[in-house]
């Protein structure tokens, strides 16, 4: 349904060294990278826009989150540890969310701005 997100920095290189390595592990590349913006994609999907706000300050918006969609469930593990290596803050670890012990396997991160993530794969595990 949603195919384009974009998030604000307000240091585009930090975003830049941090996005890199979030999606090799997914195995997007840079759609495109200009001065103010760079965006994330892999073949099939929509795209990730992390950019210089057009006006004011960078901040990141109370209640907002995107979601990368994995693989696997390992890729989640990844990708959430990851996140909080390169400094992101854990705001939920890998696991289970609802009864289901086949349904959603999520983990949430913010990155360096803020900004909320949650990494995540439906279906039985690996």
């Amino acid at each position: 349904m949603i195919n384009l997100v974009r998030f604000g920095t307000r240091d585009l290189d930090r975003a830049k060294a941090f996005y890199d390595e979030i999606a090799a592990l997914v195995g997007a590349t840079r759609a495109f990278d200009r001065p103010d913006l760079v965006a994330y994609r892999t073949a099939d999907s929509g795209m990730l826009l992390i950019g210089m706000p057009f006006k004011g300050d960078a901040t990141p918006g109370n209640g907002t989150q995107a979601g990368i969609q994995a693989a696997s469930r390992a890729q989640v593990n990844a990708i959430h540890a990851r996140a909080t290596a390169l400094g992101g803050t854990c705001e939920g670890r890998p696991g289970i969310r609802g009864d289901d012990p086949n349904g959603f396997y999520g983990a949430y991160f913010r990155d360096l701005d803020g900004n909320k993530l949650v990494v995540f794969r439906f279906g039985p595990p690996d």
